[in-house]
């Protein structure tokens, strides 16, 4: 990991002056780096701190190396032998959470990884939001931006107080975020990636010094590049992160959120798009949804009439969130209490009431709990959005499901969501569930690996030569085949035979079964 990474620490004993040798500090420590096949260039920093610290340290001092691109320059000079004490920081820029891990440089090891929420969101909870808050106005846009810094500063601050490292002496950090995430850090107006013709104002933002940003780092941070509005560097890092662009079969990739986006391709070739999804996959729109935090239920099972739920934390249900909404969906779909349509079926069960303020059914699926019929529609809009980008993407790359190997499910939501249930409602295709893989934070993971692998930076050209990008909203009949795509699992049930075989095996529950409602901690 040392000699590959985008910084090095290299410790030297170097000779003092002499009448001898009088050659200059700087030429003296350029000439140590080179005899380690090192060619560098030391920053006015370094050049300031060389005197006293070089006569103090009786001339044994370790250089933290900091790779620009193209070249290495010294960011930071320290008495002694530091070499070890080697970190760097690899960051998932959300628009709601910020992730940050702490890495050894030397071992590759995540020596912790912390979360916050975005503190943009004081400027607007949805991007658009922010975008228009900012627009044509330097003064809000600088306050964004600081936002978006003290964001990163209380995560380092975070991480420093579990580990007792001091992140100001991480030497660089790699970012990954979408394009307005990206904008908004270096300052950048995003009403572009909003606005036609859709022409960014920056698409490979590159390495930046952490000083340039307000960024507490001695070397550089670098943003992964992006391919268009609305598909950014953290797709790209999802990329490097899956190996898709490396691979002879077919893969598709799907980073599921409020918006989604898609890849699918090979080493030939990476065809992607993007577009709204939904907040009901983030439980934004569900009355009694909420962020997969205490309290938030993330799992359900009927099981003999009665809801089994697990629940975040140690506590009792507060609300749901994504992975709970699909498995609370799929349950009561294929135990008849919701037919294809998606319509809750009162006759099924004691547990659907009309509720009269609101003037529709709703389920109780804890105590205080419910979950309505336009929950249900909003939700069902959300998964017929996301199963008809899969579809359409698909008959661009003039192949079918059966062609794919592995199907990629990024982001919280396909990190957390049960796959057969994702099956169930339609959200996911009918394929075997071995062909679908977890992701995870891939955004996160992709910046990890570049910050321990420079190599990667000649992949980055590659991955965006071998992108071809459709724009979904553009296309004529996408709202005709969402409707197709609305019914449970689908209106052609012939594309989802496991839950047809489902269906006729699990309707087996009693209408209006009563017992008691217990949730699991």
């Amino acid at each position: 990991m040392k000699e590959n990474g985008l910084s090095r620490k290299i410790y030297l004993e170097l000779d003092p002056p002499s009448e001898e040798d009088q050659a200059s500090c700087q030429r003296r420590i350029l000439r140590a780096l080179e005899d380690q096949g090192i060619r560098a260039k030391l920053s006015l920093t370094v050049l300031k701190a060389l005197y006293p610290l070089c006569d103090r340290a009786d001339w044994k001092v370790t250089v933290s190396l900091a790779y620009d691109g193209e070249r290495w320059i010294a960011a930071a000079i320290e008495e002694g032998d530091t070499s070890a004490e080697h970190y760097g920081l690899a960051v998932d820029l959300g628009s709601t959470s910020v992730v940050m891990q702490l890495i050894d440089c030397n071992t590759g090891r995540i020596v912790a990884q912390e979360s916050v929420y975005n503190r943009q969101i004081a400027f607007g909870e949805d991007i658009l939001t922010r975008i228009f808050y900012s627009k044509d106005d330097a003064g809000h846009l600088e306050e964004i931006r600081q936002a978006t810094v003290d964001t990163f500063t209380e995560l380092m601050k975070k991480l420093q107080q579990v580990t007792g490292v001091d992140t100001e002496k991480c030497i660089s950090m790699v970012v990954a975020g979408n394009t307005t995430m990206i904008h908004f850090l270096i300052g950048l107006d995003a009403f572009c990636v909003f606005s036609s013709p859709y022409a960014v104002r920056a698409d490979e933002p590159g390495f930046y010094t952490g000083k340039e940003l307000g960024i507490p780092v001695p070397g550089f941070v670098f943003c992964y590049p992006g391919k268009a509005n609305y598909l950014g560097g953290d797709i790209i890092s999802g990329m490097v992160a899956t190996g898709i662009h490396k691979k002879e079969e077919i893969s598709l990739f799907f980073d599921v959120g409020t918006n989604g986006e898609l890849v699918v391709g090979n080493q030939c070739f990476l065809l992607c798009g993007a577009g709204a999804a939904g907040p009901a996959l983030e439980g934004g729109v569900v009355k009694t949804g909420m962020r997969a935090a205490a309290g938030a239920v993330e799992s359900v099972k009927l099981t003999d009439g009665e809801f089994e739920l697990g629940v975040i934390g140690d506590t009792a249900p507060a609300g749901i969130c994504g992975s709970g909404i699909v498995d609370l969906l799929s349950e009561l779909f294929i135990h008849g209490w919701v037919d294809l349509r998606g319509r809750l079926q009162p006759e099924a069960s004691g547990k659907i009431e009309w509720r009269g303020k609101e003037e529709e059914y709703a389920v109780c699926y804890a105590p205080g709990l419910w979950f309505f019929q336009s929950d249900i529609n909003e939700f069902l809009r959300t998964k017929a959005a996301a199963y008809t980008m899969m579809e359409y993407i698909m008959s661009e790359a003039g192949m079918g499901l059966g062609d794919v190997s592995d199907f990629y499910m990024a982001g919280a939501f396909g990190t957390h969501v049960r796959k057969e249930s994702a099956v169930n409602i339609g959200m996911y295709p009918d394929v075997e569930l071995s062909r679908i893989h977890s992701a995870g934070n891939s955004s996160l993971d992709g910046a990890r690996m570049l910050l321990l692998d420079r190599g990667i930076l000649m992949e980055l050209d590659h991955i965006l030569e071998l992108m071809s990008y459709v724009q979904f909203g553009a296309v004529e009949d996408f709202v005709q085949k969402m409707v197709a795509a609305s019914a449970l699992p689908h209106t052609d049930m012939e594309r989802y035979p496991s839950v047809a075989a489902r269906l006729r095996d699990g309707q087996k529950e009693k209408a209006g079964e009563r017992g008691k409602r217990t949730w699991r901690i």
